[in-house]
């Protein structure tokens, strides 16, 4: 039988936008599933009890399911939490079911910083740091 192709080759590295960062270990190719966003399953209200302490922070780790669910990354994520917003991102989310997966918008070459949307309302306030010069808020 044979085996599935595993997600791309990507690594944890300091990161020129914020803090950490997810770097491509080998080239992309548009569409493909890079990696889930995994984290604990927890609902709106819980959710936005963590969210109040982790925006104090500076940090965004929930990620909207649906109606119902958020994922959040702080609890039981992977390397798929350190990837930085972008307003020009070369990555975009696809939910499935009650998986988050993070794809390749267009062809990554290796060594690239991967990025997406987080597709945030502003409210909090957190500066965007995508590019010199940006105005927009997560």
């Amino acid at each position: 039988m044979p085996r599935a192709r595993e997600c791309p080759a990507i690594a944890r590295r300091r990161s020129n936008v914020h803090g950490w960062g997810v770097f491509t270990l080998e080239p992309i190719n548009k569409n493909t599933r890079i990696i889930d966003y995994a984290g604990e399953l927890i609902d709106h209200k819980e959710s936005l009890k963590r969210e109040t302490r982790y925006l104090e922070r500076g940090c965004i780790w929930c990620f909207t399911v649906n109606r119902q669910w958020v994922r959040d990354a702080n609890v039981g994520g992977n390397l798929a939490r350190y990837i930085n917003h972008g307003c020009k991102p070369n990555c975009y989310s696809q939910i499935t079911a009650d998986t988050i997966w993070i794809r390749a918008a267009r062809h990554i070459g290796a060594g690239e910083e991967l990025t997406y949307d987080y597709y945030t309302d502003g409210e909090p306030g957190i500066e965007c740091r995508c590019r010199p010069g940006c105005k927009r808020k997560l």
